[in-house]
């Protein structure tokens, strides 16, 4: 698909009624002050930019009814009909395919720098979950690199909470990316209420993160020594760490009880699905492996 819309591309006047909203639209909030002074604009000098639509055709039993869906532009669509224009000046694209749809509409907001984090994550999200883009794909699309997508997109590991935090702006980018650093959830909601109380800057609350992890190094080490592991325990660390192809850790636990846990790396959901795939797998050409490997 073609990101940019053709230079002569025509322009039409549409009826504002008989265009709807683009389901696949990635932008949920829309400011209610900002669009009244849109549509006050509007009344006085127009619509300066066309919106993007594209037809949709539905037969009916008098014949065929057409009517047309929101690609970009739907701020300006909305603040028209506040200003109560009949009709509206809009390019007509062929896009069939909902990814399409939903990739113009991203594109078209980011570019604009319209979308709030969340938003961007979630619609990231949906290309890569229901349109089974990578992220590289996704980056490619859109003109990121993988690394920004991959950091968009662990906001939404974040509690509901802090997620509509972000949207708001109540925190910033930076602060949430530093918040799923915690993964103690009481820690993270203390941490989360000290910015608002206090206004942490990013720095300070880098620094009380720091604090945290220090303090909890030492609990660790004056609570229990740590204990080697046997050269049997390291074989199994590294032929797991071959069939996962992520950093695996295994730990004793404390004796006489024995036993003790498994930490396996991820730094993607991508990489988490791989391993999920690997791990659901039993092949039979495997079982002396998982022998070799068996507890």
């Amino acid at each position: 698909m073609e990101n940019n819309l053709p230079v002569q591309s025509p322009v039409f006047l549409i009826e504002t009624n008989r265009i709807s909203p683009n389901p696949q639209q990635p932008r949920r909030d829309f400011d209610e002050q900002e669009l009244m002074e849109l549509a006050s604009s509007i009344r006085e000098f127009g619509i300066i930019q066309p919106i993007v639509v594209t037809k949709i055709e539905k037969d009916t039993e008098t014949g065929t009814q057409v009517e047309y869906q929101l690609i970009a532009g739907e701020r300006r669509w909305r603040a028209a009909k506040i200003a109560g224009l009949e009709r509206i000046p809009a390019i007509i694209r062929s896009i069939n395919l909902e990814r399409d749809r939903l990739e113009l509409a991203i594109i078209e907001n980011v570019q604009r720098a319209n979308l709030n984090p969340i938003e961007a994550a979630r619609a990231y999200a949906k290309l890569q979950d229901q349109f089974s883009l990578t992220q590289r794909e996704i980056a490619v699309r859109i003109g990121k690199s993988r690394e920004t997508i991959a950091n968009v997109l662990r906001l939404l590991n974040l509690p509901t909470q802090l997620q509509e935090a972000v949207a708001k702006n109540t925190i910033s980018e930076s602060q949430a990316r530093l918040l799923l650093s915690i993964s103690d959830p009481i820690q993270q909601q203390t941490l989360f209420e000290d910015i608002l109380k206090s206004s942490l800057s990013v720095r300070e609350l880098k620094s009380r993160i720091q604090k945290i992890k220090t303090a909890d190094q030492q609990e660790m080490s004056s609570s229990s020594s740590e204990i080697t592991p046997s050269p049997e325990l390291s074989s199994i660390q590294k032929t797991l760490e071959e069939l996962l192809g992520t950093k695996v850790k295994i730990e004793n636990g404390n004796p006489p009880a024995g036993g003790g846990k498994i930490t396996i790396s991820f730094y993607s959901p991508e990489e988490l699905q791989g391993i999920i795939q690997k791990l659901s797998k039993q092949p039979n050409q495997e079982q002396e492996q998982q022998d070799q490997i068996s507890l």
